[in-house]
This record gives C-alpha cells, sequence and structure tokens, in this order.
C-alpha cells in the first residue's frame, strides 16, 4: 500500500492507495451491500442502511476493536458504479458533510487499484481519518481474499 499526506491550503489531505486481488465489481459491492460491508469494516450487523445514489444516505454503527460502537451517517454526493463514490459523512459542528473519495480502476478484469482521498480540516483530524481508512483498506483486503477462497 503506499500513503501520501499534503498540506494544502484549504487543508490537510492524505491518499491511499492499495492493489486487490478481484474485479471492481467486486470491490464495488463489497464497498456498496450493507451485509458485505458490515463483514469487512467492523459494522454492527443490522446497523449498516445504504441509498447507493447521488444524494442518499447511509449510516452504520462501527466498532472498535475494545467493543465502543461509533454511529456514524452520511449521504453519497457521487456515484459513478464500479468507478467512483464520493462518500459524505456528518461532523457535529460542521455544516458541510466531510467527503471521501474512493476511486476503482480495475487492471486486467482480475485485480483493481482502490485509491481514497480525503482532505480534513486539521493536521489531527487528517490523522484519525488515514487510520480509519488504513483500517478499511484492511478490512476489506482480508474479506475479498477470503470471499476468493471460498
Amino acid at each position: 500500500m503506499s500513503t501520501e499526506q499534503t498540506t494544502a491550503a484549504d487543508g490537510f489531505s492524505y491518499t491511499l492507495t492499495r492493489a486487490l486481488a478481484s474485479p471492481a465489481a467486486k470491490v464495488w459491492q463489497a464497498w456498496t451491500t450493507p451485509e458485505q460491508y458490515a463483514r469487512w469494516a467492523n459494522a454492527d450487523a443490522g446497523s449498516v442502511e445504504m441509498d447507493v445514489r447521488p444524494g442518499g444516505a447511509w449510516k452504520a454503527t462501527m466498532v472498535t476493536p475494545d467493543g465502543g460502537r461509533f454511529p456514524l451517517t452520511g449521504s453519497y454526493l457521487e456515484v459513478a458504479e464500479n468507478r467512483r463514490l464520493v462518500v459524505g459523512m456528518d461532523v457535529p459542528g460542521k455544516p458541510e458533510p466531510l467527503a471521501m473519495t474512493m476511486e476503482l480502476a480495475e487492471q486486467d478484469g482480475h485485480h483493481t487499484q482502490i485509491v481514497l482521498h480525503q482532505t480534513c480540516d486539521t493536521a489531527e483530524e487528517r490523522d484519525m481519518a488515514e487510520q480509519g481508512s488504513t483500517m478499511l483498506l484492511d478490512g476489506l483486503s482480508a474479506f475479498l481474499t477470503d470471499e476468493a477462497s471460498n
């Protein structure tokens, strides 16, 4: 996995890139199907709801390794099936959702490069968001590997 952090005039950004041994359609399905997402993203089973279309809402209750539970909500800002998903996350005290972009580039029908990018207001927010996104990519990669071996 490659990681890049930048500090732009308008915020603090990170970009994570990872190669996955799955076609883009399988990666997309894992990211946009509530049952699959709950399995790899450390969400409470039954807490994930997704209306995957521009303006559609999503929600999930994430479970931390120590058992803490964090309800999250947001909306889909941009949807290009099997290619690009821009997810807005509601953040208390902020007027606009925090957007994260996921881009998929299929390599040869069997491998996909996934890129996650996000710009935050502070270095601390960026570091926390990057840590969360790294955990998501780790879970997604393990899930897709398990699915391929079944």
